[in-house]
């Protein structure tokens, strides 16, 4: 009954489990919030600068600046805003789902000031006069869009109204209008604008009352957008608009559309190969991956994550990464089933064994995603959070959870006598009575020295890293605008377009370039690029000429050089600091020698992504950086389940005394652990192929570098990193005589000190 009853408990809770998600799944995913690259929308950084002399920006003017655009935000409608403060002078001003985005971009850094003058000029009352949220648009008596404004005291404009009836026969109330512009990032210099006469009505009598209406043949548009600027109030300093990037709905949608579709045909691979290769614990495995995703996405909803293009595609990539925990403890458990332990005894064995390298490879990963975060900026940063999460998630999953639903079903003892449910064959397994231990295993990678041929690896790979530096020589890197700086504009098509056809469009509304490249799986997708900036008015022209062509807003994206030159720092400093957090994690876990073998190893793998794009002329941009520092975290996964057999197989032996012993060590925890790796990288790999296929054209080149330094990252954990190492160790052999192993160490260690 007891055994009867661990089935029963699977059941129910996977029933429950399956209850759950479906019911609450519909709803967590109309709860997440979507990035502007997925529903339209816009991003701006501003410099904050002193609007007058001895003008401080602190911390508390920065506070200032973000209410007074908070405001003017309120002003659009737009549901989430977020605006957020970075560094000392710096807010980014985030509005994802705007409908009218060119309006958008003039109620936050344009100010309406109204001032009332007598007949002299001489000012009588202005927009400070004007009660909060006072101004309205109305109609006046013949229904013509005029601006209705309330005052805060109606004894000043009594006061007023007396005066210019006093004037007679000048008593005439002159409204003027003028707009001052916060200072745009594509102009050098931006200053007030001619004021605008709007009307100057004749006073005969006295008023004392707090309403005021301004009539002045205003269209309703007009109106409406003068009410919410003289509502918005002054803006207490000068932004500098240096960095900028807009996307269309129909992009976002497009996008969101093609990424899931790709996600949905990459799982449903991984799902397909885990439970034919793995059978019974494959099944299991898909259980796992399900919950993890819907974890992920829970936690998405609880913790208002802002959901992103390269976010969507790291959960997709996740559920490659998620995996390798599940096939590093299967592979183990077979490998225990094979040497003719019982089923359950195998199962204890193998989630032992398997928890140190499982715990490794997620912790490397886990400490590039942080450094993406904390380096990264707008959508980067969203990749690196569905990162960090992910990792947590699959670790949790994929560890624990996988652990107790097979758990149940090996305690029950229904799995006794069925190593088949585990993908061994019976004629696999040997006589308990031999000894065998799992390390003594053949595999059928026995017949490959990856010793013996290591200085044909090392020139090869000299060889291929000759080549990429010439490639990088003669073609360089075509760098996107977020390192070069300038304006990218990519426009979407109801239709197959051409590069002349894009070049006379642009030239109707006097713009010219002849960086122009067409892309789409229906060649309906248009990049120009121009050297400069543009301005606001000129990119309000842009989008309005290709919505009218096209049906479809532009994506519009501009980097000012100042913050060109500060990514490229930042993204050479966060390659810097992984690497080195890396090597200090492993030589905590391994060894020293372990930990510089398997950073050289990983920065090759990075580097040949390099060339590549180099070569292919694609985009170099920030999603490119985050594909870098992902194969960094990544690549490092299969060096370390090879370093960790390599720990286990030296345990065996008190003192490595050979050159032949370390060679040993080598080529059999290689060899062991190859299946593993391969299938590990295989899985991440058909998600990755399923994006670059079908996903959208926005992360297609983020999806080719994953692709390049996952396939040089499989090479190099093979072929050099280990190999590195046994050169040091042999080194240190010729030095020392002899070499202490690990479980040498610790004996040395117990010992009492004198």
């Amino acid at each position: 009954m007891r055994k009867r009853g661990r089935i029963i408990a699977f059941f129910l809770l996977v029933l429950v489990l399956g209850t759950v998600m479906g019911g609450a799944t519909n709803n967590i995913i109309n709860n997440i919030k979507l990035g502007l690259d997925l529903q339209g929308g816009f991003e701006v950084l501003y410099e904050v600068k002193p609007a007058e002399k001895g003008q401080k920006i602190d911390k508390e003017m920065l506070v200032s600046t973000a209410e007074a655009l908070e405001r003017r935000v309120n002003v659009l409608g737009v549901s989430e805003p977020n605006i957020q403060i970075e560094g000392d002078d710096r807010i980014r001003v985030q509005l994802a789902g705007v409908e009218d985005q060119n309006q958008a971009r003039e109620i936050l850094s344009t100010e309406a000031n109204l001032t009332f003058r007598d007949y002299q000029d001489k000012e009588m009352m202005d927009g400070s006069d004007l009660a909060e949220g006072g101004a309205k648009q109305s109609f006046d008596q013949n229904g013509t869009p005029s601006v209705s404004l309330k005052l805060k005291s109606a004894d000043k404009f009594r006061e007023v109204t007396e005066q210019i009836v006093a004037n007679q026969p000048n008593n005439v109330l002159v409204i003027w209008l003028d707009f001052e512009e916060g200072k745009d990032s594509y102009q050098e210099e931006v200053g007030k604008a001619d004021p605008k006469f709007i009307s100057n009505p004749a006073v005969d009598q006295v008023f004392s009352q707090d309403t005021v209406s301004i009539e002045g043949n205003f269209t309703l548009e007009e109106a409406t957008t003068l009410a919410s600027l003289l509502n918005a109030g002054a803006l207490p300093v000068e932004l500098d608009e240096i960095y900028s990037t807009s996307v269309g709905a129909k992009f976002g949608e497009n996008a969101m559309d093609k990424t899931v579709m790709a996600g949905i045909i990459g799982v449903a691979i991984v799902f397909l190969f885990m439970m034919f290769y793995y059978r019974f614990p494959g099944f299991i495995a898909t259980i796992t991956l399900t919950v993890y995703l819907f974890l992920t996405i829970l936690i998405f909803d609880l913790l208002n994550v802002v959901l992103t293009l390269p976010g969507v595609a790291a959960l997709i990539l996740g559920v490659g990464m998620a995996v390798d925990a599940n096939i590093i403890t299967y592979e183990r458990i077979r490998e225990e089933i094979r040497v003719g332990k019982s089923i359950k005894a195998a199962f204890k064995a193998g989630n032992e064994n398997s928890f140190a390298a499982v715990t490794d490879s997620n912790i490397t990963t886990l400490l590039a995603g942080a450094v993406l975060f904390f380096y990264g900026t707008s959508s980067v940063k969203g990749f690196a959070t569905s990162l960090i999460i992910g990792i947590l998630g699959s670790f949790f999953t994929n560890v624990y959870f996988s652990r107790l639903l097979l758990g149940l079903w090996v305690k029950s003892g229904f799995l006794d006598k069925k190593p088949g449910w585990f993908g061994v064959k019976k004629s696999q397994i040997k006589d308990i009575k031999e000894n065998f231990d799992t390390l003594d295993l053949p595999t059928k990678f026995d017949r490959f020295d990856f010793v013996k041929h290591r200085k044909k690896f090392f020139v090869l790979s000299g060889l291929f890293f000759a080549v990429g530096m010439i490639i990088l020589a003669v073609f360089r890197l075509n760098l996107g605008i977020d390192f070069a700086s300038g304006t990218r504009v990519e426009i979407l098509a109801d239709k197959a377009i051409t590069t002349e056809e894009l070049q006379d469009e642009l030239q109707e509304i006097n713009f010219e370039t002849n960086d122009i490249v067409i892309s789409g799986d229906e060649s309906n997708i248009g990049v120009a690029r121009f050297k400069g900036v543009l301005t606001k008015s000129e990119i309000a022209d842009i989008k309005s000429h290709f919505s009218e062509a096209y049906g479809s807003e532009p994506n519009i994206s501009s980097v000012s050089p100042t913050i060109g030159i500060e990514l490229a720092k930042n993204a050479g400093m966060a390659l810097l600091i992984a690497s080195i957090g890396i090597i200090l994690y492993v030589t905590i876990r391994f060894e020293m020698p372990m930990a510089v073998s398997a950073v050289i190893a990983l920065l090759y793998a990075a580097f040949f992504t390099i060339p590549v794009f180099s070569l292919l002329q694609l985009e170099v941009d920030l999603t490119f950086i985050a594909a870098l520092l992902t194969i960094v975290g990544y690549a490092i996964n299969d060096t370390i389940v090879t370093f960790d057999r390599m720990r286990e197989n030296m345990q065996k032996k008190r003192r490595l005394k050979t050159v032949e012993e370390i060679a040993d060590v080598v080529n059999t925890s290689t060899r062991q652990t190859m299946g593993r790796s391969l299938n590990t990288v295989g899985m991440v790999t058909i998600t990755v192929v399923a994006m670059l296929i079908f996903g959208s054209e926005s992360i297609r080149n983020f999806s080719m570098a994953l692709l390049v330094g996952l396939i040089a990252g499989t090479y190099s954990s093979i072929f050099i990193a280990a190999q590195l190492w046994f050169e040091w160790k042999k080194r240190e052999l010729k030095k020392k005589g002899v070499l202490i192993t690990y479980k040498e160490k610790r004996k040395i260690s117990d010992q009492p000190q004198v």
